[in-house]
C-alpha cells in the first residue's frame, strides 16, 4: 500500500540529489557556530540535567539519569524532525517551481539530515550511558538489532510528520506556530523525563490513567530504546502499546498521502 504512495524508484534514482540536500542541511545547520555539531550533544544534555533538578526536587523521588539520557535524545529526534518540516516546502520555493524537480525529496532530505545527526550523537549518548551503569554498578548490555529497530520506527514516525506538517504550512502559515503548541504539550504527555514507573506512581489513585500513556507512539518508542540499552528496565508492554506501535505507519501513511495530495498545488502558494 505505501510502496505507490512514496516513488521509491525516482527516489533512488535521485538519492545523489537526496544526500546532497541533506549535507547541505547540516552544514547550513553548523555554519558559522564555534561549537557546530556540539550543540547536538549539549542541548539534550543540558536539558536533561535541569530537568532531572526539578524532578527530583518538586517530586521527592528520582528517575535513572540513563532513562532520562535516553529519552531526551530520543525526544530531540523527532522535534527537530517536525521543526524542519514545517520550513522543509517554504524554505525551498526555487526548488519547488522548477518543473521536474521531485517534491518528495524535501521531506526525506530533512530526515535524512536530522537521522546522520541522531546517529552521531550516539557516539556522546553511548559512553556517557556507559559510565552512568558502572556508577550505579550494572552494566551496558544492548540489544542492537532492537535498538536499531526502534530507531527505524521513529525515523518512519518522523518522516510521517515532517511530510504532514511540511505540506500544510504550505497553505496554512500558522501551522508552524501550532507545532511548538503542540510540541510543549507532547513533551509532557511522553515519558521523556520520567519513566512508566513514575508516572503509575504519580497516578497510583488512578493506575488506569498511566497505561493511558501508551497510546502515544513516543511512549512506545522511548520505553523500547530503554528496553534496548538498559539491562534493569522494567518498560511493559500492555494492550494499549499496540495503539502507539500502530499509529506509527498510520502516522507515516496519512503524512505521505497528504503531502502527495497537496503537492501539486506548491508552487502556486509560494
Amino acid at each position: 500500500m505505501l510502496a505507490p504512495m512514496i516513488p521509491l524508484r525516482t527516489i533512488w534514482k535521485r538519492r545523489e540529489l537526496l544526500w546532497n540536500l541533506a549535507a547541505r542541511e547540516l552544514k547550513q545547520r553548523y555554519r558559522g557556530s564555534a561549537l557546530g555539531f556540539l550543540w547536538t550533544v549539549l542541548t539534550p544534555l543540558f536539558m536533561a540535567v535541569i530537568y532531572l533538578f526539578f524532578l527530583r526536587l518538586l517530586a521527592g523521588r528520582g528517575v535513572p539519569m540513563e532513562e532520562i539520557i535516553i529519552g531526551v535524545f530520543a525526544w530531540q529526534f523527532t522535534v527537530q524532525c517536525t521543526q524542519a518540516g514545517t520550513t522543509c516546502v517554504l524554505g525551498s520555493a526555487n526548488l519547488v517551481k522548477k518543473v521536474a524537480f521531485p517534491l518528495e525529496i524535501l521531506p526525506l532530505s530533512q530526515v535524512l539530515a536530522n537521522t546522520l545527526s541522531h546517529l552521531l550523537s550516539l557516539l556522546v549518548q553511548f559512553p556517557l550511558l556507559a559510565f552512568l551503569l558502572w556508577r550505579a554498578d550494572s552494566h551496558f548490555a544492548a540489544s542492537w538489532p532492537l535498538f536499531f529497530f526502534w530507531v527505524l520506527w521513529q525515523t518512519l514516525f518522523n518522516l510521517g510528520l515532517t511530510s504532514f506538517v511540511g505540506a500544510l504550512n504550505v497553505f496554512f502559515r500558522d501551522t508552524q506556530h501550532l507545532v511548538g503548541l503542540v510540541l510543549s504539550a507532547w513533551f509532557f504527555l511522553s515519558p521523556v523525563m520520567y519513566n512508566m514507573d513514575f508516572a503509575r506512581n504519580l497516578a497510583a489513585q488512578w493506575p488506569r490513567a498511566a497505561d493511558l500513556l501508551y497510546a502515544n507512539p513516543l511512549t512506545v518508542i522511548l520505553n523500547g530504546y530503554r528496553a534496548a540499552l538498559l539491562p534493569e528496565a522494567h518498560t511493559g508492554f500492555p494492550p494499549a502499546a499496540w495503539i502507539g506501535f500502530l499509529l506509527v505507519p498510520v502516522m507515516l501513511i496519512l503524512g505521505v498521502a497528504v503531502y502527495r495530495r497537496l503537492q501539486k498545488n506548491f508552487a502556486d502558494m509560494l
